[in-house]
This record gives structure tokens, sequence and C-alpha cells, in this order.
């Protein structure tokens, strides 16, 4: 599969009600929005110049791919309406493709339900310093990447675009949204993450985290919504070459974020143009990461 990396898309006829680091919202109706995956890539909560090959078609059919198979545990946002429906120019259905999908509207919660199954990135950080994790104590002795003894559920704050998600405690959460609610989305979180986790492995793949986001439909009910379980929102790792004491190699934007360490960039806007070697590169591992878990070649 080939396409012309879509940086931005243009529904004239829908209102454009909410634009994303990654996604574009659109009003269709009392009931239901348009969500469209463009190819924008975002690093260190900056827009990158570069679009990245296929990246929204990917995203949104490997989020479909969760959202169907881990449905039994939670309600989603899909409705199943062909997105080509709710638009009537062929230019605009010619942007949607396999990027987009109708969605139910729902009332997002105000969190980033994060849950962590292995020690890396800035959980290490903070572990090394205090042997803690979002101020969970672990258990003495753990190496870089070592799998923890359960996965933990490390809530952070949802930053508008351009500053930074930060990590907050259940207290915290439980102020935001009441502790009810706190014990379910927690429940719930690491419920999804550790059915996914089982079966990537049997894919050969280890999901190290991941991010969830939820919100409740006009009856209150729970539902696991805008993306799940796609190298935007999780760390996926090679079963083959992991080993506990270094960092693994990773499929998700990973590699990305190591270049721009490397380029000398200070993570303020604007961010550099990636060379097309990195931009193809990393095309290719959101590529291969959806066949290897899904089986499907990308169409």
């Amino acid at each position: 599969m080939a396409n012309v990396p879509l940086r931005n898309s243009s529904i004239n006829s829908l209102k454009l009600i909410h634009q994303g680091k990654v996604r574009d919202i659109y009003d269709v109706d009392a009931q239901h929005l348009l969500m469209v995956s463009s190819d924008r890539l975002s690093a260190f909560d900056v827009i990158l110049p570069t679009a990245i090959e296929n990246k929204g078609a990917m995203l949104t059919q490997m989020a479909n791919f969760w959202f169907e198979k881990l449905s039994h545990i939670v309600p989603n946002h899909l409705t199943g309406i062909d997105p080509q429906s709710v638009v009537s120019d062929p230019l605009e259905a010619a942007q949607l493709g396999a990027r987009a999908v109708v969605v139910k509207k729902l009332t997002p919660l105000p969190i980033e339900a994060i849950v962590r199954g292995y020690i890396v990135g800035s959980g290490w950080k903070e572990y090394q310093e205090k042997g803690t994790v979002c101020e969970i104590p672990l258990p003495a002795g753990l190496q870089l990447a070592a799998q923890l003894p359960q996965p933990i559920f490390t809530p952070s704050s949802k930053a508008a675009i351009g500053d930074h998600d930060e990590n907050i405690s259940i207290a915290q959460v439980e102020a935001l949204i009441g502790k009810d609610m706190t014990a379910q989305v927690a429940k719930v979180a690491i419920a999804l993450y550790s059915e996914a986790a089982a079966f990537a492995l049997t894919k050969g793949i280890i999901i190290a985290d991941t991010k969830f986001e939820f919100g409740l439909d006009a009856a209150g009910v729970l539902h696991v919504m805008d993306e799940v379980l796609t190298p935007d929102s999780s760390r996926f790792w090679p079963l083959e070459s992991y080993q506990v004491g270094s960092n693994p190699p990773s499929y998700d934007k990973q590699y990305v974020r190591d270049w721009l360490e490397n380029s000398g960039w200070d993570k303020t806007p604007p961010a550099p143009v990636l060379p097309e070697e990195v931009a193809k590169k990393t095309s290719e591992k959101y590529a291969e990461v959806y066949t290897k878990l899904t089986g499907k070649i990308l169409s």
C-alpha cells in the first residue's frame, strides 16, 4: 500500500470541531463524530513537519482490530457506520480511505489511563532515584526493561497541544472523576492491557506500556475511545531481541524520538524535518508491527 501522506484533512461539508496531534474530528450529528487519522506524527508533544506515509490508515485499522478483540471487556466508541456515507463530496470521500471511522459522541474523562507492564523510560528514571514509578513502590533490584511483578496503573493529566502530559496521583484522579470511576478505569485499563499483552506475546511482540482514553455515554456507561494499542499510544518491543538490562529496539515512534534526541533539537517548536530515510523507516516499522499483530497486510 502506498499513498501521498495526508498531513491535514479537509472535509468542508462537516464542521471541524477538534484537531489533535494526529486526529481531525468532525461533527456529523447529535450522536456521531467523524474521526480522521492523519499521517501527522508528534514527538515530545510537538507535531513534526514531516508526515509519515500510511500512518493514519495503520493507526485506524490497528485500533479497530483491538477494539473488536477486546470488546468483551468494555464498550468502545465504534458505530459500524461507513465513513463514506457521512460525506457527499467525492474529493472529501477520497481523503477518508481506511483512515476514518464514525464514532459515538462521548464525554471524555480528563485523564490519560497509562498502564505499565515493564520498567523503562521516565518510569526507569524515577525508579533509579526513588525506587518508585509514579510514586508506586516497586521491589528493589529491578533492571532496565524488566517486567513488573504485575501491571500498574499510572494516570496522567491530559495536556493541550504543545504542553506536556504530567503524571498525577490516584488521589488527584479521584478528585477529577470520583473514587468509584477511578477504580473502574484502573480495573478496565489493566484488563485491556493484560489481555492484549498476552496476545501480542504469541505474535512475538512485547507491549511494554500503553495509554488508554475513556469517555462516558449519555447513560454514564464507560467506553474506551480515541485509539487503543497502536504504535502512537504504546511501546512495542520485538520479543526476539528483548534482553533485561538494555533498552530494546522498538516498533513504535521511539525510533523517531531517538533520532530527534541525537539531532540537537531542544524539544520546543518548531521540530526539525525528518530525513527521508527516517520517515520511510518509521512507516515501515508501523506497517511491520501491524502485520505481525493482525496477520494482515495494510490495505
